[in-house]
């Protein structure tokens, strides 16, 4: 029996994400940027006493959203939830964009912002960095003189961990009012950096953030939207009705009142992406300065063997040979203090 139903030209065109391999449980999980120790025990203890009423209950948003709104900052009408981060990018498009819209990115970058638009059957424009990492600002400028409907920057961008300054991104917001700006902070814990507060200064500015790195739930898929009431109201009419499970709420709610846990990891990877980078410039690699939780490293021509090195002793790394087009660039998520003298035990001996 042959398939009959119409692919659309979009779905036909659209380049294939790969995610994560299986088996990576028990690893050292150093590919995906995710937290590498494990949710805390105030988590734990709050998923344990769900009880079977709220599992078959559809779950109800407007108390988590209130002091989830008071943890980021914000009014209860400015922050919205959703299934991840990338359930955010994808209602993003999905209501903002209309198929021939144009899309800007500037790449390498998170996959999703072009993945989306592609989907959405958007045109999209996409610059790049440099040899040096060096954000393309001025062509950036160019590029938003023509209005593209929505600009995704990633701030720290991955996969190269680099941070742009506050000036670059008022520049920029500046010359396209037109265009709605979204700046994807899910690394922000580790930089310390945000313009979470613009929101109410720009009317064309959206902030995404996510649960998966430093709060460690990444399985439970929570990203938010923060933007002015305007923007989240228009994002309100495209939103599934029960998009984020139960078990995510009160995750998130833990999350919210136990900081110190959430502070305390970010401040160790800060701490050891400094003894990583330096580990790295010590043996003749060159790594990229990063705001993020893992280090982009050049590993020149040995670096698909020692990707397969390393996963042979138990330690998963990422591969971005594709993204550079050089074989050697490879990006290791940062952790803890024994996790990172570990790793770079492990560099010492293959190099």
């Amino acid at each position: 029996m042959k398939f009959r139903v119409p692919i659309p030209t979009a779905i036909r065109n659209l380049r294939k994400y790969y995610a994560p391999q299986e088996g990576r449980g028990g690893k050292l999980r150093l590919d995906f940027n995710e937290h590498t120790v494990g949710c805390s025990a105030a988590v734990l203890r709050a998923i344990r006493k769900l009880d079977g009423e709220q599992i078959a209950m559809y779950p109800e948003y407007e108390s988590v959203t209130s002091r989830l709104a008071r943890s980021f900052g914000v009014r209860a009408n400015e922050i919205q939830l959703n299934n991840g981060a990338d359930g955010a990018i994808r209602q993003i498009i999905d209501t903002f964009v209309e198929p021939g819209n144009t899309v800007l990115t500037v790449e390498p970058t998170f996959p999703m912002y072009r993945f989306f638009g592609e989907i959405g059957g958007a045109r999209i424009e996409s610059l790049r960095y440099d040899a040096g990492m060096t954000f393309p600002l001025a062509g950036v400028l160019r590029a938003l003189r023509k209005s593209p409907r929505v600009f995704f920057l990633a701030n720290p961008n991955n996969p190269t961990g680099t941070l742009l300054d506050r000036a670059a991104i008022v520049r920029m917001i500046g010359a396209a009012p037109r265009t709605l700006f979204v700046v994807d902070e899910a690394y922000y814990e580790f930089s310390g950096v945000t313009i979470a507060p613009w929101i109410r200064r720009y009317a064309n500015l959206a902030i995404v953030r996510t649960f998966s790195k430093a709060a460690a739930l990444a399985a439970l898929r929570l990203g938010v939207i923060l933007a002015n009431p305007e923007i989240i109201g228009w994002l309100a009419r495209t939103r599934e009705p029960f998009e984020v499970n139960v078990a995510a709420l009160v995750a998130a709610e833990a999350v919210a009142k136990d900081q110190r846990s959430v502070k305390a990891y970010t401040a160790e990877v800060r701490e050891n992406r400094r003894m990583l980078a330096s580990a790295l410039d010590s043996l003749g690699v060159r790594s990229v300065p990063s705001a993020a939780n893992f280090v982009l490293a050049d590993l020149g021509d040995q670096g698909p063997a020692i990707v397969k090195a390393m996963r042979r002793k138990g330690i998963l790394l990422r591969s971005f040979a594709a993204s550079f087009g050089s074989c050697g660039y490879v990006r290791i998520t940062v952790g803890t203090r024994a996790q990172t003298q570990r790793v770079i035990r492990e560099l010492k001996a293959l190099l």
